[in-house]
């Protein structure tokens, strides 16, 4: 008697053959122990040592890949896979970049990728590094038992994320087009981590991010000697337009995204999600709620202050970088709050700005997304959520695809997971890597 063919995005029992998390916690240590810290500058180690670590990963198991360079060092790695159904390509992207860490003040050494504690601990264990370390072993676990996915996919790592990736992603949009060019739907971070909310586990894909605008504003005046009286002082003008715009109180803005986020909450409370109680509900999330509450409002933090050159001096002009955050459809209310804040005599000029996006939350790969998670986690609830940072898919929505942030991990309900983003002693729980690797093996079936 035949059995049916099991559904690897529901059914729990569902093996396929191989390991999908055969390699993950390896590969994650690994990735960690290549530093890439990304200054901001040429001055860091670039990416190119990562980019061919993992073209050789895939170049194993059968996958040709590229290294794209926009400048020296900064590298990229794009290959494809798969494919045979007819269905625009998909594309998997992950950064290989990370934020410097400064060693004395870590428990381990940041680039280390030591196991401890049940943990893969280093710089990029959470950003990103984690991710890429579930989509290679992934692959390499499909390609090795010969079960490549229907759907053709592209596999991208890129550099210089941490900086707005106008090394990496931007470089690849801009001049390779091509590469990436029939792909109708894009898969990277942040998201499909879990927060516990009232005992219950809710995974939070990511449909939506913030705009990002860094921020140059000076003021110009008149120079003169310290002990004279002085109508005309940029640093006093400056420093009058930095504190207006960093007390200043943004009111709560929901886009439909956190609308349905809030709604799921609200159900949990027994209650019904308004822009009211907006706020007590992001509280349900605990430690979570630092990040979730930065996304039911326009946010600017200033940043970095820069004026004069000697006590007795008052100078002809003073610096300060702001960093802007703007919901998607209230552009137009946040800069024009931002300028009414800064007043008359302060100039504005842009280091990075990028526009925000939402993705309606439905189709096919949402449905894929949340029975795969489902599947190996039956209890838990699956919500979309607004990024309050930035990621590659900024650049690669300029090609016109549809954006998630989907890097499953099953997290400890004690664990304040998105402090650990950029923070000191950042790590990942060991079973949370093998997890999503699970996760994600049972999504490559099905997106």
């Amino acid at each position: 008697m035949e059995h049916a063919p099991t559904d690897p995005a529901t059914d729990s029992s569902y093996d396929p053959g191989y390991d999908p998390a055969a390699e993950v916690v390896e590969l994650c240590r690994e990735l960690i122990a290549i530093d890439t810290s990304n200054y901001g500058t040429d001055d860091g180690p670039g990416e190119r040592k990562a980019a061919e670590y993992v073209a050789t990963l895939l170049d194993e198991v059968g996958i040709e890949a590229q290294v794209i360079e926009g400048r020296p060092g900064r590298s990229n790695v794009v290959a494809r896979w798969g494919g045979g159904d007819g269905r625009a390509p998909l594309l998997l992207h992950g950064h290989l970049d990370v934020v410097p860490a400064e060693a004395s003040d870590w428990q381990v050494d940041p680039f280390s990728g030591e196991v401890r504690d049940g943990h893969v601990w280093g710089r990029g264990a959470v950003d990103m590094k984690d991710f890429d370390a579930m989509l290679l072993s992934v692959v390499r676990a499909r390609a090795g038992a010969g079960a490549a996915p229907e759907r053709e996919v592209v596999l991208c790592f890129t550099a210089d994320e941490e900086a707005g990736g106008h090394h990496g992603a931007g470089i690849l949009v801009e001049d390779h087009p091509d590469l990436f060019a029939d792909c109708s739907e894009a898969v990277g971070e942040v998201g499909g981590f879990s927060a516990t909310v009232r005992g219950r586990r809710v995974y939070l894909i990511e449909a939506a991010e913030k705009g990002m605008a860094w921020m140059r504003l000076t003021a110009r005046g008149r120079a003169g000697h310290g002990s004279m009286i002085n109508d005309d002082n940029a640093v006093t003008r400056l420093a009058g337009a930095v504190a207006r715009i960093g007390a200043h109180q943004w009111p709560v803005r929901l886009t439909p995204t956190m609308e349905v986020l809030l709604a799921t909450i609200g159900d949990l409370a027994g209650t019904e999600a308004t822009p009211d109680n907006a706020e007590a509900l992001v509280e349900e999330f605990g430690d979570a709620a630092r990040m979730l509450g930065a996304v039911i409002r326009n946010t600017a933090n200033p940043t970095m202050l820069k004026a004069g050159y000697k006590t007795n001096v008052i100078p002809t002009d003073a610096h300060a970088t702001v960093d802007g955050r703007f919901l998607p459809g209230y552009e137009d209310e946040f800069f024009a709050t931002l300028h009414e804040l800064a007043g008359d005599g302060i100039e504005f000029d842009f280091e990075s700005k990028q526009d925000p996006w939402e993705t309606p939350y439905d189709g096919d790969l949402v449905t894929a997304m949340t029975r795969s998670l489902l599947a190996e986690d039956p209890d838990a609830l699956v919500a979309p959520y607004l990024m309050s940072g930035g990621t590659d898919a900024k650049h690669f929505r300029r090609l016109g695809m549809r954006s998630y942030g989907f890097a499953p991990l099953r997290l400890p309900a004690d664990l304040d997971f998105t402090a650990l983003f950029h923070g000191v002693d950042e790590r990942v729980p060991v079973d949370a890597l093998e997890f999503g690797a699970r996760v994600f093996d049972r999504f490559l079936e099905h997106a």
